[in-house]
């Protein structure tokens, strides 16, 4: 079964994954659509990397406040890339912070999905697997949330969502981890 080819729509593996939280700041999230539903899945995810030590990766625009304290409080430890690109991979210091994990999947969520959020997975999905989590991103319109995920889509980055996400990297109800995991989903 290990001869699986995990290609670039294969099934992701928590040894190759990290996630990314873009822009979850003060000065932007009351702006976004269904904001509430948007940070329980960003806990959610960010909480369920700490239960499988993924790493993660916090990234901040400037100007646009700290980063929720509710996510930072999950995140001990966690230094924010603070950058003025649309882009995250337009910032040398998150570009390196990536590289030197050497996994191969990045796991994206956050905000705005149309910009920052967009404009990261389709640069990325050059180079690596990209997922989406459909759930745990938004933009202030749900419109530019929609169009964001289609041409994500469209730019080879696979959408998935919270659940998905967390079930595909447990791969078994046989550990540990999935007990944790369950306070997360129920």
């Amino acid at each position: 079964m290990d001869q699986v080819d995990h290609s670039r729509h294969g099934l992701i593996r928590e040894e190759e994954s990290v996630l990314v939280v873009i822009e979850m700041q003060e000065k932007l999230f009351p702006a976004m659509a269904e904001k509430e539903k948007l940070l329980e899945n960003v806990l959610r995810l960010v909480r369920f990397a700490r239960i499988l030590d993924l790493p993660v990766v916090v990234t901040e625009m400037e100007k646009l406040g700290n980063t929720l304290p509710q996510v930072m409080g999950e995140l001990k430890g966690v230094q924010p890339v603070v950058r003025s690109e649309f882009n995250c991979f337009g910032s040398q210091v998150f570009s390196s912070r990536i590289k030197e994990l050497e996994r191969g999947v990045l796991i994206l969520a956050g905000i705005e999905a149309h910009i920052c959020v967009a404009q990261t997975a389709l640069h990325a999905a050059l180079a690596y697997r990209v997922h989406v989590v459909s759930d745990a991103i938004s933009s202030r319109s749900s419109e530019n949330r929609k169009v964001a995920l289609e041409r994500m889509a469209q730019g080879g980055v696979t959408v998935s969502s919270t659940e998905m996400v967390i079930y595909e990297l447990l791969k078994s109800s046989g550990r540990e981890a999935f007990k944790q995991a369950l306070k997360l989903v129920k």
